[in-house]
């Protein structure tokens, strides 16, 4: 089989090694409009069932990831000048430049041809294959000369942020959250190397615009955020992306989704297909399962067409609840002055619940008796594992004939 794909992001990386390693007689390249070694980004995170996933499909690559990867152990939240410290989380995380460096060497090293600095404008333009992988990202030019096809529906957040790095280390997931003249604002920072760290700052609107963050040109705002979150910094620089001379590139995150996945032999592939939003940390993740899974599909496929629909089905019921919870983590902080004047355990406590459909329509220091309850009493956990969703879907559609 003939395969082009187009990006060459860890999915499409990571299909490519998948295919070879199923079938080394497959003719597969992948075209990277950028140059090599260009991409931006910090770091990416993942989760030790990822992990585990990662050793059964390759353990290669795997163990380059892992042994690339930064590890922590715990959750750390500061709210204003309290703290509070959530022990036994663990995850990793490792630079996106060398997950693209471990994925891309072992790609070449099974016989895929890269080839970096290739633009493809039209899908004319790409040579005849059996298939082609869009894997293109969330602006996919390939998907968008099909939009109506697939269906593309974009839901806009309400919240601006910003993808920094920075020199100051980080050995726990951490939060911090500061409340300034114009509002609460806050970061999400975890280390991903022995050098830097992520860190991805969030407000609201009106914060942002109070505190002249939508505006003021970009090493002046790095200056500023480093001056609100100077304790958490302890000295150390915020890094932006080189060479823009306007303002710092905040954003609203886009939720993308897609009817369909599919079109002849145009299949979508991670961002793509689907975006779920970062403060789940799990982007990186999800698009390299959809990897795992499209391989996988076309194993032993005599046809395409019944394997990219059975990958489309597999990744579209696996992703329902991970939607469902990066669209309440997104929401909790869009609401965070519900939450932010509770005593820190308990933010802290309800921070990690965010994905909870019920949270929203409980006050939260009831529901944080009921979960510390649940957590005590087996069935009640399992009573509100099975009430949360149906309750929640009973309010959430009282609210929308009210509306």
């Amino acid at each position: 089989m003939k395969v082009v794909c187009v990006g060459g992001g860890p999915a499409t990386l990571y299909f490519s090694i998948l295919l070879k390693l199923q079938a080394p007689s497959h003719d597969i390249t992948v075209l990277e409009r950028n140059p090599a070694g260009s991409t931006y980004g910090w770091g990416v995170t993942y989760w030790p069932d990822m992990l585990e996933r990662l050793r059964r499909h390759d353990p290669t690559s795997a163990s380059a990831i892992s042994d690339g990867s930064l590890r922590w152990r715990d959750g750390v939240a500061h709210v204003g000048e309290r703290t509070t410290t959530h022990e036994g989380d663990e995850g990793f995380a490792i630079g996106r430049h060398k997950l693209l460096d471990i994925l891309a060497r072992r790609a070449e090293s099974l016989g895929v041809g890269i080839e970096y600095g290739h633009e493809v404008p039209d899908r004319a333009q790409l040579p005849e294959a059996d298939l082609v992988v869009a894997g293109d990202g969330a602006n996919s030019t390939m998907r968008d000369r099909h939009a109506d096809h697939f269906g593309t529906h974009t839901t806009l957040g309400r919240n601006p942020y910003l993808w920094l790095g920075t020199t100051k280390v980080f050995r726990s997931f951490t939060f911090a959250f500061v409340q300034t003249a114009h509002g609460w604002i806050w970061c999400y920072a975890y280390g991903y190397s022995g050098e830097h760290s992520t860190c991805v700052v969030e407000c609201s609107k009106a914060t942002w615009q109070g505190l002249e963050l939508d505006r003021l040109p970009q090493p002046e705002a790095l200056r500023r955020l480093e001056g609100i979150f100077a304790s958490l910094l302890e000295g150390h620089s915020l890094i932006g992306r080189s060479g823009l001379g306007g303002p710092a590139p905040w954003q609203t995150f886009r939720t993308l989704t897609n009817r369909t996945w599919s079109h002849g032999n145009l299949v979508l592939l991670g961002d793509a297909a689907h975006t779920t939003h970062y403060s789940i940390g799990a982007g990186t993740t999800l698009a390299m399962q959809d990897a795992m899974v499209l391989a996988s599909s076309l194993a032993g496929a005599k046809t395409i067409q019944p394997a990219l629909s059975h990958y489309e089905r597999t990744r579209k019921s696996e992703l329902l609840s991970v939607q469902s919870a990066a669209r309440h983590s997104a929401q909790w902080y869009e609401n965070l002055p519900r939450y932010i004047q509770l005593p820190p355990a308990h933010m802290f406590a309800l921070l990690g619940q965010r994905h909870s459909p019920l949270l929203p329509h409980i006050p939260p220091q009831l529901y944080y008796r009921i979960d510390r309850a649940a957590d005590q009493l087996q069935s009640l956990r399992r009573l509100k594992q099975w009430l949360g969703p149906r309750l929640a879907r009973t309010l959430q559609h009282r609210d929308s004939a009210r509306g």
